[in-house]
């Protein structure tokens, strides 16, 4: 049995990684922290926390997430997305421990027309995207052992997500207008978690990516987020041009994802059947 590290124990990714933690009790035994209870950018205090809990590898559920305000906070994205998982790798390196640490879609540019391949290449577009490209890169510089997945717009029933904020804003207002022109494949955490701790079981080591089986516009995932929630708040679609942000956002991000299915054995499900099972949770 392992002894695993899951920061971030209170986002989105943590939380679900807690919530199935039975289904792999005689794989791995967790110890989960957030940021007030071990300062994940002090070498010295991670360092001890390995040591003192006998810790065999990290899940590194941790990371800078809010993309808007990453164009004015950039040296919290950067200490968040590339100090922290830099350490993190640096120390598992120096102990021989498993490292699994997570990006995200946006270290693509979105002008492919077929989903992405993890060897192709990153080109990001906002600074979110940036300095998650450049956590990839400190992490698999640092210690080519690790374990990396790519992953993209991801939802739960925990945390603060796209699916949380349409359900709140149906009941808010009139109507809603959600871009349609942008495209790419809703992940719910749980099956990221899922997939993660297999990974984090096997031998494998690399770059993989990771989503849901299809694909959306924010549009479609609004409307099904409404018709699986019985909602009958109208829905318009449009351009990403109508609805100005301050992060520029990739127009397509699908995922290539046969290496983690063909490394695991694994079949993953489509994002509609994932999102009607989670919100089974919510509603």
């Amino acid at each position: 049995m392992l002894n695993i590290l899951v920061t971030g124990a209170n986002g989105q990714l943590g939380s679900e990684v807690r919530h199935i933690a039975e289904e792999f009790k005689t794989d791995f035994s967790f110890h989960f922290v957030t940021r007030s209870e071990l300062d994940l950018t002090s070498e010295h205090l991670v360092e001890s926390f390995l040591l003192n809990y006998k810790i065999d590898g990290i899940l590194n559920a941790a990371a800078y997430t809010a993309v808007d305000l990453a164009e004015k906070e950039s040296e919290r994205a950067m200490e968040g997305n590339v100090t922290i998982p830099s350490i993190l790798a640096k120390l598992c390196k120096k102990h021989s421990l498993k490292l699994l640490h997570f990006s995200t879609d946006f270290v693509f540019d979105g002008k492919s027309f077929h989903p992405y391949n993890e060897s192709d290449k990153i080109a990001p577009i906002s600074i979110y995207g940036q300095s998650k490209a450049e956590g990839e890169r400190a992490v698999l510089s640092q210690y080519h052992e690790s374990k990396l997945i790519r992953t993209s717009w991801v939802y739960s029933k925990f945390g603060h997500n796209f699916l949380k904020t349409i359900l709140r804003l149906s009941a808010e207002k009139p109507e809603l207008r959600v871009i349609a022109d942008q495209i790419g494949s809703p992940t719910w955490a749980r099956d990221l978690a899922r997939a993660s701790l297999s990974l984090l079981k096997s031998d494998a080591t690399g770059i993989f990516h990771f989503s849901n089986e299809g694909v959306a516009s924010w549009y479609d995932f609004a409307k099904a987020i409404l018709e699986e929630g019985g909602k009958q708040t109208p829905i318009i679609p449009i351009e990403t041009k109508d609805y100005p942000t301050p992060a520029t956002r990739p127009p397509y991000s699908v995922l290539n994802k046969s290496r983690i299915k063909q490394t695991l054995n694994i079949q993953i499900p489509h994002w509609r059947d994932s999102l009607r099972n989670c919100m089974s949770e919510i509603l």
